[in-house]
């Protein structure tokens, strides 16, 4: 019988063109399945085939784990203090083997057997090939449409194959079985039935990638693509700057009479794109992304990481876009939150907000309103700017003589002492599920504090766009903390 287990693993490797050693793990993984349904049990089973004779144990094994975690399956754990009973220097992850009796070849049953080990083969050379593949370093892959699963697309590159999510499909694209495709690759499923290969169409590295091979000056470094923006199939945007001062960055990408750009945008089904210059400067860059809209004013706000856009009323439709596709393009290829807004709007929002700093300086600095003007006109809008900006800036005000300017730099520093200890004790009455939920810091904490939310489900009742103007937060972070502290209430 051992003679026979030698032979047929050799056959199998032949076969097969994997390696013996492959073969030797598949079969081991048989004999193990075997003797664990023999033993009965969560048991785990290792079992060893000798190389040359083909004799083969079976052990019996156990996991030491610590202490403090217990034991999840009696049947193949073992706590540290009870393992070091039996062995004196044994660790955390070591297993603790006892011989057992093997169970004879015959009694698996054959087909069981060869079942299992055609199945081990498969997936070894599935991951050779996937490993061949991933060694070539492509990045987009170029391969024909083999079949359909479930609305998804099989794409077949050779040996390899490749899964496209209908999600990752350039809408209203219409793949048929024997057409060429090329898809950019996201990643690796090793848990995915079938294609392990993850492709996408619609993803922004997808035109990235397109370009690179469009544009020669990108793979030499002399241009870089900063950051892309699309909807699929309609509009995209991406950010270029060049590394030499020779190679205009816009005029490459487009190329001549538009050569280049014209060969991505047939690949994309039509999608329209906007080649940027990227800024270090954030305004600037704003400015570019929103072309083809001309910028009337811009004001940044670093803490809110948002910026205020002005444009004239002619340029109010080109800024927002089609169902405001401009502007989200341009906020998602910046990275920055844009609001764009006519002059009467920033006038309006501009009022309001020197109505707020006007409010806070009289109350806080018990000042009147001709004294708060004045620090609203020299920029001041928070006490902490009248407090701890530089005394030379402050002294440059006209209107303020060298008293007055250490008189409201004085008062200011105590109305933020007084609210620092205001904040600490509403703090203080936050409750500890919320304190405990993820992703509060504590500065989002006082804020909440500040707002009046000192519970969990407070917190959980709050709106998004109410959490949004409370904390600053972004949307998509402020929707996805709300959705995390109600996880209770459905548990």
């Amino acid at each position: 019988m051992n003679r026979e287990l030698l032979l047929l693993v050799d056959a199998i490797s032949r076969e097969k063109s994997v390696e013996r050693e492959v073969v030797f793990g598949a079969v081991e993984s048989a004999l193990a399945q075997a003797t664990k349904k023999f033993v009965g049990g969560e048991v785990d089973i290792r079992v060893s085939i000798d190389r040359e004779s083909g004799e083969y144990e079976s052990f019996r094994r156990w996991l030491v784990v610590p202490d403090s975690a217990g034991l999840q399956n009696p049947d193949a754990e073992e706590l540290l203090t009870d393992a070091r009973d039996r062995i004196a220097d044994i660790e955390e992850g070591d297993y603790i083997e006892e011989s057992i009796e093997s169970v004879p070849i015959g009694r698996i049953g054959a087909q069981a057997a060869k079942q299992v080990i055609l199945q081990k083969i498969r997936d070894a050379e599935r991951e050779q090939l996937l490993n061949d593949f991933l060694a070539r370093g492509e990045k987009i892959f170029v391969g024909t449409v083999k079949r359909l699963d479930k609305g998804d697309i099989i794409v077949e590159s050779g040996r390899v194959e490749g899964r496209l999510k209908r999600s990752e499909m350039i809408p209203k694209e219409n793949l048929r079985s024997g057409d060429r495709v090329r898809a950019v690759l996201l990643g690796i499923d090793p848990t995915a039935r079938g294609p392990q290969i993850m492709l996408s169409r619609a993803h922004g590295d997808f035109m990235k990638e397109l370009f690179a091979q469009e544009v020669p000056e990108i793979e030499q470094g002399l241009l870089e693509i900063k950051s892309c923006a699309r909807d699929a199939g309609s509009r995209a945007k991406i950010a270029v700057v060049s590394h030499d001062r020779r190679v205009d960055p816009i005029g490459t990408c487009v190329g001549v009479r538009g050569s280049r750009v014209t060969a991505v945008t047939n690949e994309l089904a039509g999608e329209r794109v906007d080649i940027v210059l990227w800024s270090e400067d954030p305004a600037q860059f704003v400015i570019g992304a929103l072309a083809p809209a001309n910028v009337s004013s811009i004001v940044v706000d670093e803490e809110r990481h948002a910026m205020d856009v002005v444009v004239d009323e002619e340029n109010l439709a080109i800024a927002i876009g089609r169902g405001g596709q401009n502007v989200r393009l341009a906020s998602e290829l910046t990275g920055w939150r844009i609001n764009i807004m006519t002059a009467e709007e920033s006038a309006a929002r501009k009022a309001e907000e020197d109505g707020g700093a006007r409010k806070l300086f009289i109350e806080k600095l018990d000042v009147d309103e001709e004294v708060a003007d004045i620090l609203i006109a020299e920029g001041f809008t928070s006490l902490e700017e009248v407090a701890y900006v530089p005394l030379a800036e402050m002294l440059e005000i006209e209107s303020f003589d060298e008293d007055t300017v250490h008189e409201l730099r004085a008062r200011a520093k105590d109305a933020l002492l007084t609210m620092e200890i205001a904040r600490e004790e509403s703090v203080e009455e936050v409750s500890q599920d919320l304190r405990d939920l993820e992703g509060i810091t504590p500065d989002l904490l006082a804020k909440l504090a500040g707002g009046g939310v000192h519970t969990r489900d407070e917190l959980a009742d709050l709106a998004v766009d109410e959490l949004v103007e409370m904390t600053g937060m972004a949307e998509e972070s402020a929707k996805a903390l709300i959705l995390k502290a109600r996880e209770h209430w459905f548990a």
